[in-house]
């Protein structure tokens, strides 16, 4: 068994004993661990976590058939997530590698993949040479910023661990990350703080006032804080650099 699939096998059987899965994880829903293949990508996006859009649709209905787009419950024929077995695991997988081949979210998706263009990247390619990761695997039925504060804490040190043995194994060298919470949160999982550049260039303009200022934000790990002693060693540099658009 890979390491994602051990990764991912511990997620799923996790999902209903984690106390916030009652009233905030889509209980239904798989973990998603990456869309696209970490292992072909050179260059990831991170966010904070999938989207309920990514398993229903605008009225709430779970998306089925051609619109799928990953594995629930329902699609591979389950009553709980404990009856999950090996082939369960690998179904789900390979929807994280089909993602960008069936029915992405292109409404986020194709702007980001604009953004990574720059770097020779592209979700869209087969084999892709970029992925998103974020740093919750778990879809929640209310928006991030919805949460309270000691949920979303919950969240990201269940989930921490799970991101950087993600990155460990990876082809990953290149990390985009999406918006300041996502710099913020990551910083708080990492234990490390970002170096904070002021970007001329990428100043967005403003009709009724002055430009929107953005920054860059960089820092090489040789190290994850949140994997344990026997595993937390990277065996490369991560370089993670942010364009934001800051008032």
């Amino acid at each position: 068994m890979t390491s994602m699939q051990t990764t991912l096998a511990a997620l799923v059987r996790y999902i209903n004993e984690i106390s916030l899965a009652k009233d905030y994880i889509i209980p239904w829903s798989c973990p998603v661990l990456s869309f696209g293949n970490p292992l072909t990508a050179s260059v990831a996006t991170l966010g904070l976590n999938p989207s309920n859009r990514e398993f229903v649709d605008g009225a709430g209905n779970e998306l089925d058939g051609p619109f799928r787009r990953f594995q629930t419950l329902g699609s591979l024929g389950l009553n709980n997530w404990q009856e999950a077995n090996a082939t369960h695991v690998q179904l789900i997988l390979e929807s994280y590698d089909a993602y960008f081949l069936r029915n992405p979210y292109d409404a986020w998706f194709r702007r980001l993949d604009y953004i990574i263009s720059g770097a020779n990247a592209s979700y869209y390619e087969s084999p892709n040479t970029a992925c998103h990761l974020d740093l919750v695997p778990y879809a929640t039925a209310e928006k991030w910023t919805e949460l309270s504060s000691s949920d979303r804490t919950a969240l990201l040190n269940h989930a921490s661990e799970t991101l950087a043995l993600l990155l460990r194994d990876s082809a990953i060298r290149l990390l985009v990350l999406n918006g300041n919470s996502v710099v913020s949160n990551f910083q708080q999982i990492c234990g490390v703080q970002l170096d904070k550049e002021l970007m001329e260039d990428w100043s967005l303009p403003r009709r009724s006032a002055s430009g929107v200022r953005g920054f860059a934000y960089r820092v090489v790990l040789d190290q994850f804080p949140t994997l344990n002693s026997s595993a937390k060693y990277l065996c490369w540099g991560l370089i993670i650099i942010f364009k934001a658009a800051l008032a």
